[in-house]
C-alpha cells in the first residue's frame, strides 16, 4: 500500500492554517522583528504563538505592531498566568488586558492558561477566560504543561481549541495527552519540538531525505498525527521557510518506525 502523504493543514480556532507555526519566545521590539514576523506570515506561517512574559512584554508588542488588525488567516496565540498565584481571577484579568493592549486587539484569537494555578482551583482561572470569551475578547481557549484530568476539568467549564505540551522526537512524556487531544479533536501544540534533532537516527533519516535534522523533526511530528502543529522559534526568516518546507517531507514507515 502506498504511504499517504501528510496532511499540511489542520483547523485551529476559525482558520485553516498550515501545520507549522512560529515560537516567539526571544522576539524583541526591533524594526528588523516586527518585519521578520511580517514575512514569516507571508511565507505561510499561519500560527504566531506568544506569551505576556516573554522577551519582558516585547514578543507581544512586536506582534501587534507587526500584525494588528489581525487577519482572517493568523492565529496570534498568547498565555497568561505562569506563576503561582498568577491564576488567580484578578491577576489572571489583568494579564489578558495587558495582552489585549500590546497585541493592539480587542480580540485575541487563542489564549492559553500558561500553567495551572497550584494555589488557585483550575476551574476558577478557566472561568476568567470563560469571562472573556462570552463578550468577544478572547475567542477560543487552551492551556499548557497539562495532564489528561486537567484538560476534562477545564473542559467542564469551555471548550478548548488546543493544548501545548513539551513533545518531540526524544520526548514522549506526554503521549497519552496527545492521543487524547486527538480523539476530543483539540490541537495539540508541541514546544520544544526540535529536542533531539542530533540523534543518529534523525541524521541517518535526514541524509535519506536530504533535509536537515530539524526538517525530519518536524516531518515526524507532522506523521505522529495530523491534529500535531509544531512551534519551531526562531527569529530568522530562512529558517521558517526551513520549517515550512517540512510540511513537503513524506516519512516512509521505515523512516517513522527507526525515529519511533
Amino acid at each position: 500500500m502506498p504511504q499517504m502523504p501528510v496532511v499540511r493543514t489542520l483547523r485551529l480556532g476559525d482558520a485553516e492554517i498550515a501545520r507549522i507555526g512560529l515560537g516567539t519566545n526571544r522576539l524583541t521590539n526591533t524594526t528588523d522583528h516586527v518585519e521578520f514576523v511580517r514575512a514569516a506570515v507571508r511565507a505561510g506561517i499561519g500560527n504566531i504563538d506568544t506569551a505576556l512574559i516573554y522577551a519582558g512584554g516585547d514578543s507581544e508588542r512586536t506582534i501587534g505592531e507587526a500584525l494588528s488588525p489581525f487577519a482572517a488567516g493568523v492565529v496570534v496565540a498568547t498565555k497568561g498566568a505562569f506563576k503561582a498565584g498568577q491564576g488567580r481571577p484578578e491577576v489572571l484579568r489583568s494579564h489578558i488586558e495587558e495582552s489585549l493592549g500590546r497585541l493592539r486587539t480587542d480580540s485575541i484569537p487563542l489564549y492559553y492558561l500558561h500553567r495551572v494555578d497550584p494555589e488557585t482551583p483550575l476551574e476558577e482561572s478557566m472561568g476568567v477566560i470563560k469571562e472573556y470569551r462570552d463578550r468577544g475578547a478572547i475567542r477560543h481557549a487552551g492551556m499548557t504543561l497539562v495532564t489528561v484530568d486537567q484538560i476534562e476539568r477545564a473542559r467542564g467549564v469551555l471548550p478548548l481549541a488546543a493544548v501545548q505540551n513539551p513533545y518531540s522526537v526524544v520526548e514522549r512524556t506526554y503521549d497519552g495527552v496527545l492521543d487524547h487531544c486527538g480523539r476530543e479533536g483539540i490541537v495539540f501544540v508541541p514546544y520544544f519540538p526540535l529536542r533531539g534533532t542530533d540523534t543518529d537516527a534523525v541524521k541517518a533519516v535526514a541524509a535519506r531525505h536530504r533535509a536537515t535534522a530539524s526538517q525530519i523533526a518536524l516531518a515526524w511530528l507532522l506523521r505522529r498525527a495530523p491534529h500535531v502543529l509544531p512551534i519551531p522559534g526562531t527569529l530568522s526568516l530562512e529558517h521558517a521557510r526551513e520549517n515550512l518546507a517540512a510540511l513537503d517531507l513524506d516519512l516512509t514507515d521505515e523512516d517513522f518506525a527507526a525515529l519511533s
